[in-house]
């Protein structure tokens, strides 16, 4: 039995896949019954359907765009829900699906590139730049997995990657152009209104075309559930099968991005609550999982339209993902752990005997770093190598933005050695679990409840917002003692959920939203001296404290039971290292934003060094992230010189090589 057929549900109550979509059903249709009887008497509908009448205003406006919206809702939500089931069955992981394969972002980078530099192409129809940009963004997964054969977990992380890069090149791009994709904000958070049916006529070929090619290919995509020996022993060709599922269900993932726009979660979201609900084979979700994917999305548009006239319409791509982030949480609990990431932990070298020196080491190296970004500048006479002279004339003006760099590298990089050692999970980081959102989520909160606040508020709303995060992905993740699987998938829950409320803040064109994009791109270059000396001083007196932690963190990834025998109190330490944590991420993400991943990487960097006890981890991991952030920051300012890169994409474009290399073929 294929790992992801392998999912009993608990003993109790189940609810059956058919259940849970007709009540999705009869919610969505009774809102959708409110929704036309305010235009139209019910006996009226199916006439207004087939032939309005000309001369009725309200006729037409229901026949051409009330009736497309719901249709369409109904194809892109089972386009997407059938393409999240393919992908998750031919990689075998319950994470796959086309936004982690890149394709969503591809096409969302495309856009963003050929509004700025090519508008006459976006007049003539956006549908093949959605489509172009989704393919170019899978070709470069291929490529980067094609020398392992598309092994399913390195093509998801590959994808991952490319989705990363897509993603922080369009907000730089939004940064630096606010005032020229100010429409894509609003594209990109996924958008259903019609105007015809035009799109209707365009989606729903494509869909049925699709699922007709992929139900003739039941019987090899079921035997793709296998493992790939036990496949290939049955005479599959594990290549040429992977690849032709994958590029159907791409293709009818960028067709529908490049007509609704960037509609997220549902083709995660989609199949995951269906398998969860008892639909074990592939057969079963082949079927379930549109059915489901279009009664979310058409429920979505119905709860959209509540909203009262007169205020701008929120994303329905945005209210998607608050709608299936909850339902994936409350069934996630009866996953099945599976192995996922467990070849992913970078093999660790014999522990060093005096790990100081290293330690040492790497604090030079971070002074050479800061020097050389103090006094190493780039100007309208080229490249410049300032003396002492000249690092005292551009000191007021550097320094807060090399303080600013050195702090927040430091904090998320034991932030993330804090959350690894504390789960014991090697994918732990603030920004693979969605905490760096919770912080961002807090200082939003707190940017439009009291515009008038200083940075120590700040810190404090994002620490709340962070440890509120950080405490429900463990609370889903417990049951499975922190399993990689559940910590991810409920990182990507609470990333989606957060992120749709920051996807609907930036459609709102507040002239606040400057000031949120500084904060989720990360850019130091607003940073003053006072506020700079505010971090520092926080990310200080926040590290000063981890080495009390030292005996906790290194016992507590040595399990429960170890940790009990040697009276430690497990809810005790937890509650404690949480909420250092979430202060050290609410701290990083004021500076550097929501994408660095620095978090992620300066752990395993440590640990591969051969620092292995908690103190001398956390303490190279601090140096290494300082180094990255402050070299990410310099990096930003001189490459696209006079504009400036923020630091948070620039560590981003520095920390993928690393992923990439992680997934590197090892002997043995």
């Amino acid at each position: 039995m294929s790992k992801v057929d392998a999912l009993p549900g608990r003993s109790g109550i189940e609810m059956h896949p058919a259940a849970l979509i007709g009540l999705l059903f009869a919610a969505a249709f009774a809102l959708t019954w409110r929704h036309l009887s305010g235009h139209l008497p019910a006996g009226a509908w199916l006439p207004v359907l087939w032939r309005p009448e000309i001369n009725d205003p309200q006729q037409m406006l229901v026949h051409y765009t009330v009736f497309p919206r719901i249709a369409v809702a109904l194809l892109a939500g089972a386009a997407l829900g059938l393409a999240g089931t393919v992908c998750q069955q031919v990689l075998r992981n319950p994470l796959a699906e086309p936004s982690t394969l890149g394709v969503l972002n591809g096409a969302y980078l495309a856009l963003a590139v050929t509004t700025l530099w090519a508008p006459s192409l976006v007049a003539s129809g956006r549908e093949w730049i959605a489509l172009v940009g989704g393919f170019a963004a899978f070709l470069c997964v291929f490529g980067l997995t094609w020398k392992r054969a598309l092994s399913p977990v390195v093509l998801v992380l590959a994808g991952l990657i490319v989705a990363y890069y897509c993603a922080v090149t369009t907000q730089a791009l939004v940064l630096l152009n606010h005032e020229y994709l100010i429409g894509l904000f609003i594209w990109g958070a996924g958008f259903l209104n019609q105007q015809d049916w035009n799109n209707v006529t365009f989606l729903a070929p494509r869909l049925l075309i699709s699922f007709v090619l992929i139900a003739a290919m039941v019987r090899p995509l079921t035997l793709l559930g296998f493992d790939d020996e036990t496949a290939r022993n049955l005479g599959l060709g594990l290549t040429r099968a992977r690849v032709c599922a994958l590029a159907i269900a791409i293709a009818l993932s960028a067709s529908v991005v490049s007509v609704v726009g960037v509609m997220g979660f549902v083709g995660l979201a989609a199949p995951a609550i269906v398998m969860l609900s008892g639909a074990r084979r592939f057969r079963d979700r082949l079927i379930w999982a549109p059915l489901c994917g279009a009664m979310l999305l058409w429920l979505t548009d119905e709860l959209v339209l509540l909203i009262p006239p007169g205020y701008r319409e929120m994303p329905a791509g945005a209210v998607t993902a608050l709608i299936g982030a909850p339902m994936l949480l409350v069934l996630l609990p009866r996953l099945r752990s599976t192995v996922l990431v467990g070849n992913l932990t970078p093999s660790v070298p014999p522990r060093l005997e005096n790990p100081w020196r290293i330690i040492l080491f790497a604090l030079a190296l971070l002074l050479f770093v800061a020097w050389i970004a103090l006094a190493v500048g780039v100007g309208s006479e080229g490249w410049r190598w300032s003396g002492l002279a000249g690092i005292q004339e551009f000191w007021p003006w550097r320094w807060p933005r090399v303080v600013s760099a050195m702090a927040a590298g430091a904090t998320l990089a034991v932030a993330g050695t804090l959350l690894q050692r504390m789960t014991g999970n090697p994918m732990a980081a603030p920004e693979v679990m969605g905490i760096s959102y919770g912080a961002a989520m807090g200082v939003i909160v707190l940017l439009y409840a009291f515009p008038a606040h200083t940075r120590l508020a700040q810190i404090a709303a994002g620490g709340i917002g962070a440890f509120l995060v950080l405490a429900l992905v463990l609370l889903f993740s417990r049951r499975s003692e922190f399993s990689p699987e559940r910590v991810l998938l409920a990182g990507v829950a609470m990333s989606a959920a957060f992120g749709a409320i920051i996807a609907m803040a930036l459609a709102t064109g507040d002239p606040r939203i400057g000031m949120l994009l500084s904060l989720l791109t990360g850019s130091l270059y607003q940073i003053g001296p006072a506020e700079a000396l505010v971090l520092a001083a926080a990310a200080l007196i926040l590290l000063v404290m981890v080495p009390m932690l030292s005996r906790w963190l290194d016992i507590l990834p040595l399990g429960a039971a170890a940790s009990r025998s040697v009276g430690i109190s497990l809810g005790r330490s937890r509650i404690i290292i949480m909420l250092l944590t979430a202060l050290l991420t609410a701290t990083a993400t004021l500076m550097v934003g929501l994408l660095s991943l620095v978090g992620f990487i300066a752990p395993h960097m440590a640990r591969m060094m051969g620092a292995q006890r908690a103190l001398h981890q956390a303490a190279l991991a601090a140096m290494i992230g300082a180094i990255l952030m402050v070299f990410a920051d310099w990096a930003g300012r001189m490459v696209i010189f006079p504009f400036q890169m923020p630091a948070g994409i620039f560590a981003m474009m520095l920390a993928g090589p690393y992923l990439i290399w992680l997934l590197r073929p090892r002997r043995g």
